[in-house]
């Protein structure tokens, strides 16, 4: 998978560190539609009305997440290119999921581990409560092209255009972190990857 430099430093660096379980500390969310799904939050703990991107957040938790180094909190950053909501037992949700451990160093959350696993989740629903019951990922290396194209079909040209804006990727990702931190009372002011300044938020 094409990366820029940034995230193949951070790779790298992710890659140093041996697998182990994700520590999570997690908030709510209230996503209920599609548009607002793609204002990602690390929703996991669910104490109000469930919902697929809530489902979504923690599969990339418990299920991707908890593959990476661990960190004291798991927050996934996710935009959602589309939803087929039309079959209850398998809510499609094709996106670019990100997930990221950090730990807490005075008021910065400094990245541990994460990375990329774009591709389609397929959700059910229970009653009122949703689970994510397979997911199909974009493949990396010489597979990342054609699995992409496979998955995302006449999303394809979306998915591109979403997955190569980094500024718009970073944009979600820091307003994503800032309404983990605010819900969850987490003293941060700033996130920073390693080999990189902090950012504010």
């Amino acid at each position: 998978m094409k990366k820029n430099l940034k995230w193949l430093t951070c790779a790298a660096f992710c890659l140093t560190i041996a697998l182990g379980a994700c520590d999570s500390k997690q908030g709510k969310s209230s996503d209920t539609t599609a548009a607002e799904s793609s204002d990602s939050t690390a929703a996991v703990v669910v104490t109000e009305t469930d919902s697929y991107p809530l489902a979504v957040d923690r599969y990339l938790i418990d299920s991707i997440g908890s593959q990476y180094s661990p960190g004291e909190y798991c927050i996934p950053s996710k935009t959602i290119i589309a939803v087929d909501e039309t079959n209850p037992d398998d809510i499609r949700v094709w996106g670019d999921f990100w997930v990221f451990n950090y730990n807490l160093s005075g008021d910065t959350l400094k990245t541990m581990s994460g990375g990329s696993h774009p591709g389609l989740m397929h959700v059910k629903q229970t009653g009122e409560a949703f689970e994510v019951v397979a997911f199909d990922r974009v493949e990396d290396g010489s597979n990342y092209l054609p699995t992409a194209q496979k998955i995302f079909g006449d999303k394809f040209n979306d998915f591109q255009h979403i997955s190569s804006d980094e500024k718009a990727r970073e944009e979600k990702r820091k307003e994503t972190i800032a309404g983990y931190v605010k819900k969850n009372k987490v003293p941060a002011t700033m996130y920073q990857d390693y080999g990189w300044d902090p950012i504010a938020f």
